[in-house]
């Protein structure tokens, strides 16, 4: 598997196409949609209610419900795919689409996927070990924890806001934390360059921080105290189960059980090789969001 690719930071762009972007309205569906259009590419903007967004062709596509996936694929070349939510088997869903997408004519694809899942691992890792045997032309996105999890309606954000506290089995171990709109500017490259990417970055911020560091800049950017309050694997994994279904809350338990052994303690120059310009830092991001009101 290719990991780095000698992408020149002049950025070409492939010939004029139509990206179907699922998850529009998301975290990172949303801002790619948004960044393709700002660079004058066509957007087919995918969600469960064909939501409109400025500049894009709206479309509504349900990864559940096949009768909507052939008007969604309708005149795309390339896909930028968001695995639906709380899935932890996510390719029983995908892989059939993705199979219609290649006979559709889809010529690219680009996933996100975490960089706390390998290529064949857990849940969206098997659409990754599938996906170039799909398309001559692919890109796995592999981003760490978003910044955006401490601000808008993450479930860290809602406590943050309504107790003060953030709630983890992370322990002491550091995350480099990455700016959705890094994540994005990344996705709008894969898109849109010349060259094949066929490569599968792993993406981060700046600096590795600990959700101890986290409270502390939300604690002096917003003015109100936040704190960390460390759970055990098993109180985390009750914690979820309530919100999504089990074996998906035992999952992301299990991210946090890994954070606390080192596994997300890195930071990488994916962004920067990638974009031609460094990472956005999380003072600065959380600074941003609550200027936006977020």
């Amino acid at each position: 598997m290719t990991t780095e690719h000698p992408m020149s930071t002049e950025h070409p762009t492939a010939a004029p196409g139509t990206t179907l972007v699922t998850g529009a309205t998301g975290t990172t569906g949303g801002r790619t949609a948004a960044q393709l259009i700002a660079a004058g590419h066509r957007v087919k903007a995918a969600s469960r209610r064909a939501t409109p967004v400025r500049g894009a062709e709206p479309v509504r596509f349900d990864w559940y419900d096949p009768a909507t996936h052939g008007a969604a694929l309708d005149g795309a070349d390339r896909l930028y795919l968001v695995p639906p939510v709380g899935d932890s088997d996510p390719a029983a869903v995908m892989l059939p689409f993705l199979r219609q997408a290649r006979a559709a004519g889809v010529r690219r694809a680009v996933l996100l996927s975490s960089s706390a899942i390998p290529e064949g691992g857990p849940a969206v890792g098997a659409v990754h070990q599938a996906l170039p045997g799909l398309f001559d032309e692919w890109a796995v996105l592999r981003p760490s924890w978003f910044m955006q999890n401490f601000t808008g309606s993450h479930a860290h954000a809602v406590s943050i806001r309504e107790s003060g506290t953030l709630l983890t089995a992370a322990g002491n171990g550091r995350v480099g934390f990455v700016d959705a709109d890094d994540i994005a500017a990344v996705a709008v490259r894969a898109l849109t360059d010349d060259s094949a990417p066929n490569t599968d970055p792993i993406l981060t911020g700046p600096e590795a921080l600990s959700y101890d560091d986290i409270a502390t800049i939300m604690t002096e950017v917003s003015g109100r105290p936040v704190v960390h309050n460390a759970l055990t694997y098993d109180q985390l994994c009750d914690r979820l189960a309530a919100q999504v279904p089990p074996e998906f809350a035992a999952l992301l338990a299990g991210m946090d059980r890994a954070i606390a052994r080192g596994a997300e303690d890195r930071t990488t120059d994916a962004v920067q090789r990638l974009t031609g310009r460094p990472p956005h830092g999380f003072r600065e991001v959380a600074e941003r969001e609550r200027a936006r009101g977020k």
